[in-house]
Order: structure tokens, then C-alpha cells, then sequence
């Protein structure tokens, strides 16, 4: 850290905007931020007062809204007021810790979709055993396993960073992250590049095996059983929840390739920058909402109760 007392603040790129469009920007920008937070506060707070909703699936799903506010509130404020200042400066305590937000929500959201995918091949596959195999303790075990697990990985690979001498400032992307970060030493950074290819492996391609054999093992238990009502009734998740998987999948894969690749359009860069900190915090909770009939009909009663609470207050 002595090393980085010369570089106390750094540049993000910049955000280019014309002068006419920096308050609609602006708007846009905060209307994107509210939408954020009340689609999956409403998911949160629908969950945890709904007692027919205290499932381990859902239980496990509490964990996504969390995340994704996390991230999105590690990147949308301070965006927002980059737009209005067009100050693009940041310290390096606070890039680090965006970064290390950032990073601990998007590996968060695949560890816990993963553990989703657990608990729905035990319910299709195992359904004798799903009491028994994911009791309350299990469940609490899977998720404080799961925190503890990627605020270590992600907290390691940010750590080994901060011992690099920098010899510049200007941080190639529209956020802090470890890729921009790395690029600015200007000493031997493999330690650091061969952890993050390690971490990739860990977080997003280990999921991925997982997941894929998880879905294979319920289709072939669903082709055996010809899905019962039982079956058919747990599998209303499985769709919705492999749509946000792959999709998470995708836009994560598309950013680390823009990294890689020195030819990718700095615009590029930019857009599946904010691509990948504002569709999933969008899109989940939506998706979730709308394709799961069981927390869409306890959503929609929370949003009639808080209207119902606003008008007698008025």
C-alpha cells in the first residue's frame, strides 16, 4: 500500500456525454436506480414476510436482491454524480472498494444460483430425501458457506493488486474492477492475472458444470417419471431460474472477453460495462417475479397492501 500513497487518486474513463444530454442521462440514470432497489426490496421484503415463502428455494433466492443492490449501489451513485460534476476522479480506497463490491455481488449471484440449482435437482430428483438433506441447518450452512467463501476469494484477488507500484491513473473502464486495476502496474503482474483465472474457474466456469448436470439429471428424472403434478409443480422454477443463469453467464463472459482483447471498442467496453451492472439487478428480480406464480401473487398482494397503507395515510 506505501507504493500507492503517489497515486492517492485516479481517473475513470471518460463518460463522453454532450452537454444537452447530461440531465436526461442523469434522469435516466436515477429512474434506473429506483427501479433497482424497489423490484428487489419488494422481492426481499415479499419473501421474508411471506411465511408460505420460507422454502429453502426461496430462502436461497432472498440472497439475489441482496447482491444485486450491492452492486448496483457500488456503481449508480457514484456514476450519477460523475454525470452531473463530470468529475471522474476517485480515490483509491474508494475504487478498491467498488471493485471489491462489485466483484463479491456478480461472483455472489453465481454461487447462489448454483446452490438454487442444488435444491431444485434435489426436490425432482431426491424428493423422498429433500427434507432431509436440506434442513434448516444445511440452508444456513449453504448461504453463511457461500458469503464467507466469495468475500475471501474476491478480498484475495483485490489484495494481491494493492501490492503492485502503479505508474498510472487512468482506469480503463466505466467502473473499478481488478482488470482496470491490473492495468495500471507497471511491474510483473501473473501472480495477480493467474489468481483471477483461477477465480474464473471457481466462480463462473465451476457453476457452470454444475448447473448443466444439475438440468441434465432433471430432464432425465422428468423423461422417467413423465412429470408428475409433483414434478411439473417444482419445475416452474427450474425455467426461470436457468434463463437468469445463462443470461448471467453471457454478459459476464462478453465483459471479461472485452478485457482481454486490447482491439475491443473502448465504446464496447462501456456499454457491456453498464450492461452487466444494471440487467441483472433489472432483470432478476422481474424474471423471478413474473415466471414464478407463487411469489408473483404474494408480490402483486405486498404492492396492493403498501398502496392500500399509502391512501389511509392520506
Amino acid at each position: 500500500m506505501g507504493q500507492l500513497k503517489r497515486l492517492r487518486c485516479l481517473t475513470m474513463e471518460s463518460l463522453d456525454i454532450p452537454p444537452g444530454y447530461i440531465y436526461p442521462a442523469f434522469v435516466f440514470g436515477t429512474l434506473t436506480y429506483v427501479i433497482i432497489l424497489f423490484c428487489n426490496i419488494l422481492v426481499f421484503t415479499t419473501i421474508v414476510f411471506t411465511k408460505s415463502l420460507h422454502s429453502p428455494m426461496f430462502i436461497l433466492l432472498l440472497n439475489l436482491p441482496v447482491l444485486d443492490v450491492m452492486g448496483a449501489t457500488a456503481f449508480l451513485p457514484q456514476l450519477l454524480h460523475s454525470i452531473l460534476t463530470n468529475d471522474r476522479s476517485v480515490s483509491y480506497p474508494g475504487c478498491f472498494l467498488q471493485a471489491l463490491l462489485i466483484h463479491i455481488s456478480g461472483g455472489g449471484d453465481f454461487l447462489f444460483l448454483t446452490a438454487m440449482a442444488y435444491d431444485r435437482y434435489i426436490a425432482i430428483c431426491l424428493p423422498l430425501r429433500y427434507h432431509s438433506l436440506l434442513t434448516f441447518n444445511v440452508l444456513i450452512r449453504i448461504i453463511v458457506g457461500v458469503w464467507l467463501s466469495i468475500i475471501i476469494i474476491m478480498g484475495v484477488l483485490l489484495c494481491t493488486t494493492t501490492q503492485f507500484k502503479l505508474c498510472m491513473n487512468n482506469i480503463v473502464d466505466i467502473f473499478c474492477n481488478n482488470p482496470s486495476l491490473v492495468k495500471l502496474a507497471c511491474e510483473d503482474t501473473s501472480v495477480n492475472r493467474n489468481y483471477g483465472v483461477f477465480t474464473i474457474i471457481l466462480v463462473q466456469a465451476a457453476p457452470a458444470v454444475i448447473v448443466t448436470y444439475t438440468y441434465i439429471q432433471i430432464l432425465l428424472t422428468c423423461m422417467k417419471n413423465k412429470q408428475s403434478d409433483r414434478i411439473g409443480k417444482a419445475l416452474q422454477t427450474c425455467g426461470t431460474h436457468l434463463v437468469v443463469f445463462i443470461f448471467l453467464q453471457f454478459i459476464v463472459m462478453l465483459t471479461l472477453m472485452a478485457h482481454r482483447f486490447k482491439s475491443v471498442s473502448p465504446n464496447l467496453r462501456r456499454a457491456l460495462g453498464i450492461a452487466f451492472m444494471v440487467f441483472p439487478p433489472v432483470l432478476n428480480p422481474l424474471i423471478y417475479g413474473l415466471n414464478t406464480k407463487e411469489l408473483r401473487k404474494n408480490m402483486i398482494q405486498m404492492v396492493k397492501r403498501l398502496i392500500l397503507k399509502s391512501q389511509l395515510t392520506h
